[in-house]
């Protein structure tokens, strides 16, 4: 908890009463390696902020095909936010690629915290705005990028990645295939 109240307080002053109003309302979830945190069809009901482990997003395809968009690691906020938002049904899955705790606020209380605190307001914003940004950030890349600039980027940006996420994921996050990421990396390779 003192962890996210850390963050919180980079973003904005808390007192000990916002915190307090705020932290009784959180939650902790643990999901192990592999497991599902959201399943595509069910809504988001949670803003989540890792306190540790590293998320995946991806659209579901036959084992070999699920399509990767995102990953979220130890920091940042998570959440199927479209859903959240919506309150409609995800069209994807979040997974929890390794052991993961998530520090867990309900759209209710969510709701709730925004009416009652202005730090809640200050904090909410800033976490929808750091969720957009990421994806303005993925989308832009996607446009105006080569899969090696987008992968080296990704090297320079997360290199933690690299050692933590298969490389098939990897692969389908940059939008090409595994083999031929392993082209690039033994590209890189041979130029170092």
């Amino acid at each position: 908890m003192e962890l996210i109240r850390q963050y919180f307080e980079t973003i904005t002053p808390l007192s000990d009463e916002d915190w307090h109003y705020f932290s009784s309302r959180l939650t902790a979830a643990t999901f192990p390696k592999k497991s599902l945190i959201l399943q595509a069809g069910q809504t988001e009901d949670h803003l989540s902020f890792i306190a540790e482990g590293l998320v995946r997003f991806f659209i579901p395809g036959d084992e070999e095909n699920d399509l990767t968009f995102s990953f979220s690691f130890a920091g940042d906020f998570v959440s199927a936010y479209d859903s959240f938002l919506t309150r409609l049904p995800c069209g994807y899955h979040t997974e929890a690629l390794t052991n993961t705790t998530l520090l867990r606020i309900s759209y209710a209380d969510l709701q709730d915290i925004y009416q009652n605190t202005t730090a809640g307001n200050i904090i909410g914003r800033h976490a929808g705005e750091d969720l957009y940004l990421t994806l303005l950030r993925r989308e832009i890349s996607l446009l105006k990028e080569s899969a090696e600039q987008r992968y080296l980027q990704l090297v320079i940006d997360q290199p933690h990645l690299i050692r933590e996420i298969p490389l098939k994921y990897i692969a389908s996050y940059i939008g090409i295939t595994p083999q031929a990421l392993s082209r690039i990396r033994k590209r890189i390779m041979d130029i170092s």
